[in-house]
């Protein structure tokens, strides 16, 4: 990927390393605990709660660190075998399928939360890269911890897609029935050895198209957040990739992530602009043209999904004005210029936002005074922390991509190299 040198690069560098932090100081190290090496969820509420996913993106976290000499080798390796032997050990699952929050000591459900397939989806990518990064014992545990997952269990033979979550007392729920974040999801589980899915169940989720203004043709998700085009892409290099439908993942997320700007910029009302009359229902101080990226996050009334733009299925009744620096950040390598400029916007306009892992999860100027939230969350510094490094250096695409059920996986989907595609075809 082309570098853009411009004085943001410091600034990039700096929120990588307040990301990484977050991943080195929010786990449990103590040797004789049964959550060894599980990771917070957020840094402040509920510091006894981890979650699946933000251990998928801490493993990512040690491969970062050791590349760029803020952890020695033997260390990081030494927390990613251990890790891993948590969730092989001592971590409660089922079918290879782990629950999504579990207790920080006990490594134990908490919350009565689901058995949750795209966390555990996110925990296994980062498994699948610490074990091409580190290799020995770590990629021995990462393969066993991805082949003992029964991808066929989660998945509704009826109208051949997986189950959105599960749980002992209620069984399945939902349907991962459209374009979402879970293109992950098929790559893993056509190429698994010991529990494949036909490759069918790529081909039946839902895409629904629409355009906003001049942007034409984007596959769109239900709630519009950008979260939603970015964690498959942090873990596989989808650039110049097309599947047999025409479909290229990347430059659809390219086209997402200006959308999402564009709404928020239409539904700004700072300053007040004229010549839109009436203005667009819902407009908010807190976005405009270097404060976009809707995604979801937490607000002033708590954590919320449900912040979105155009297209979506959703009414977007859930914006209230909150913007998340992750959303911008996560969009680094769709819109490189752009994610900078809104960086050092709120770097240079919003000290509050700024804290000891760099920026804080949100702030919102539309609920009386500024709101700032006291909270970083493990996925959106997780997010924000891959999409950077793999605009800086593409650390995480090159080991990632190294896997050899992820080429299997893109090439049994026929997700190729476009000069590949045209080949086949």
């Amino acid at each position: 990927m082309r570098i853009i040198k411009t004085k943001g690069e410091k600034l990039l560098k700096k929120e990588l390393k307040g990301d990484f932090k977050f991943f080195l100081k929010e786990v449990n190290l103590n040797p004789k605990s049964k959550g060894y090496g599980l990771i917070r969820d957020k840094s402040n509420l509920a510091p006894e709660i981890a979650s699946i996913a933000s251990v998928g993106y801490g493993l990512a976290a040690l491969v970062i660190g050791v590349e760029r000499k803020w952890l020695s080798l033997p260390e990081a390796y030494n927390r990613a075998n251990k890790t891993l032997d948590t969730f092989i050990d001592h971590m409660e699952q089922t079918q290879g399928f782990f629950y999504h929050f579990i207790n920080m000591e006990t490594a134990k459900r908490e919350w009565n939360c689901e058995v949750s397939i795209i966390d555990t989806g996110i925990f296994i990518c980062g498994a699948i890269l610490a074990g091409e990064y580190f290799k020995g014992q770590v990629k021995e545990k990462a393969d066993k911890l991805y082949k003992n997952i029964n991808w066929e269990w989660y998945r509704d033979k009826d109208v051949n897609q997986f189950y959105m979550g599960y749980s002992p007392e209620e069984g399945f729920s939902g349907h991962w029935d459209m374009y979402a974040e879970q293109l992950m999801l098929y790559v893993l589980s056509v190429a698994s050895p010991t529990h494949p899915v036909d490759t069918s169940i790529y081909k039946d989720f839902q895409k629904p198209v629409a355009d906003y203004q001049e942007i034409k043709n984007i596959i769109y998700t239900y709630c519009g957040a950008l979260f939603t085009y970015q964690y498959s892409h942090a873990w596989i290099d989808f650039r110049n990739r097309k599947d047999k439908m025409g479909i290229d993942w990347f430059e659809n997320s390219v086209k997402a992530t200006l959308a999402n700007r564009k709404y928020c910029i239409e539904h700004s009302s700072y300053p007040k602009r004229p010549h839109l009359n009436p203005e667009p229902m819902g407009t908010y101080k807190t976005y405009g043209e270097n404060s976009w990226g809707l995604t979801a996050c937490v607000g002033p009334k708590g954590y919320s999904g449900e912040f979105g733009a155009k297209p979506a299925n959703s009414q977007l009744n859930g914006n209230d004005g909150t913007i998340s620096p992750s959303g911008a950040a996560g969009s680094i390598v769709f819109t490189p210029e752009l994610s900078i400029q809104a960086l050092e916007y709120y770097y240079n306009q919003f000290p509050k936002l700024w804290g000891k892992y760099g920026f804080k999860d949100a702030y919102n100027l539309d609920c009386g005074k500024p709101w700032y939230a006291k909270e970083c969350i493990g996925i959106d510094k997780g997010i924000s922390m891959l999409m950077i490094e793999n605009y800086l250096s593409g650390l995480i695409w090159k080991y990632f991509m190294k896997n050899e059920y992820i080429q299997k996986g893109l090439e049994k989907l026929d997700i190729l190299p476009k000069k590949q595609e045209v080949e086949k075809v």
